[in-house]
C-alpha cells in the first residue's frame, strides 16, 4: 500500500474528529480503540476526548488494566463501569445475536455521562474491515447513534496498525482480541465460570509463546487455536498444555489444523443459511 491513500484516510480521519469537538470513545485497549483514542487525543487535546471503560467477566483483567493505564497516561477523563451482562438472559443464552444484546448495555450505559457532560458524540472502534464480518453490535450503534470513525475514513486493520507504528503506540503489533464469549457455540449458555476457564487457559498459552491463539470452549473439550507457524511449538509443548488444560477443566483438547481464523465460529452462521 503506497503513503498517499493512507496519509488521505489519516487526514480524513482528522477531518471527522475535528468536525465532533468533543467525543466519549468505547475503549478496550485493543489495537483499533487505542489508535482511535491516542489519534483523537492528538487532534481534540485531552479535553476533547473522554475514554469510557467496560469492566467484566468477558474481558481479562490484563486487558482492562491496560486500558486503564494507557488512557491515564494521556491525561484524559476516565469513566466505567463494572458489567453485570450475564445476569440478562439474551446475553447468557448466547444466540447469534449475543453482541447485539453487549454493545447495547455497554452504549446504553455510555449516554447518559456523555449528555452530563456536553458531549454529542459516542465513538466505537469498527474498521473498514468489519463490515465484511457477522457483526450484529453494528445494529446497537444504529440505536444510540454511536459513530465508528475508523470505519468512516475508510481505515483497515492493517492500516491502523501501519500508522500505531508510525506513532510509536505499542499496540501496533498487538494480537487481535475479541470478549471471551465469543469462544463459546452460539446456543451454549455463557457463565461465568466458563469465561473464567478460557480465560486461564488463554492466558496460560500466551505465557508459553503463543501470543495469537483462541481457546473455543465445547464444555469438557476445547479447540485451540494458534498460527500455523506455531504448530511445531504446540506439538513439542503437547504434554505440558494437556496437562495443564485438563486442571483447568478440559478433558479433551484438540488443535485446529486449519490455524487462527477471526470469526470461525460465525461458520456454523453461514453454513446454515447456505443449507
Amino acid at each position: 500500500m503506497s503513503n498517499r491513500p493512507l496519509a488521505g484516510k489519516k487526514l480524513r480521519l482528522e477531518q471527522i474528529l475535528r468536525r465532533m469537538e468533543k467525543v466519549m470513545v468505547a475503549f478496550s485497549g485493543g489495537v483499533d480503540s487505542t489508535f482511535l483514542l491516542r489519534f483523537a487525543y492528538d487532534v481534540l487535546g485531552k479535553d476533547g476526548v473522554t475514554a469510557f471503560i467496560e469492566r467484566g467477566p468477558v474481558y481479562p483483567e490484563s486487558e482492562i488494566k491496560f486500558a486503564k493505564r494507557f488512557a491515564s497516561s494521556l491525561g484524559v477523563k476516565v469513566l466505567g463501569f463494572t458489567s453485570r451482562k450475564l445476569d440478562n438472559p439474551n446475553f447468557a443464552r448466547n444466540a447469534p445475536d449475543r453482541c447485539f444484546h453487549c454493545k447495547q448495555d455497554l452504549f446504553g450505559r455510555m449516554r447518559q455521562p456523555a449528555r452530563s457532560l456536553g458531549i454529542e458524540f459516542i465513538a466505537d472502534g469498527s474498521n473498514a474491515d468489519d463490515v465484511n464480518d457477522y457483526r450484529p453490535g453494528a445494529k446497537a450503534k444504529k440505536l444510540y447513534e454511536v459513530c465508528s470513525p475508523l470505519q468512516e475514513a475508510g481505515l483497515t486493520k492493517q492500516d491502523i496498525r501501519a500508522l500505531s507504528k508510525q506513532m510509536g503506540l505499542s499496540t501496533w503489533d498487538k494480537p487481535a482480541f475479541a470478549c471471551l464469549a465469543s469462544r463459546v457455540p452460539y446456543g451454549e449458555a455463557i457463565t461465568e465460570e466458563r469465561l473464567a476457564r478460557i480465560g486461564r487457559a488463554e492466558d496460560f498459552l500466551r505465557k508459553q509463546g503463543f501470543p495469537q491463539v483462541r481457546v473455543r470452549d465445547y464444555g469438557t473439550l476445547c479447540r485451540i487455536e494458534v498460527e500455523p507457524g506455531d504448530f511445531k511449538k504446540m506439538l513439542a509443548l503437547k504434554e505440558v498444555v494437556v496437562r495443564r488444560l485438563r486442571k483447568i477443566g478440559y478433558a479433551h483438547i484438540a488443535l485446529d489444523l486449519e490455524g487462527y481464523v477471526t470469526g470461525s465460529m460465525n461458520r456454523v452462521l453461514r453454513h446454515s443459511v447456505n443449507r
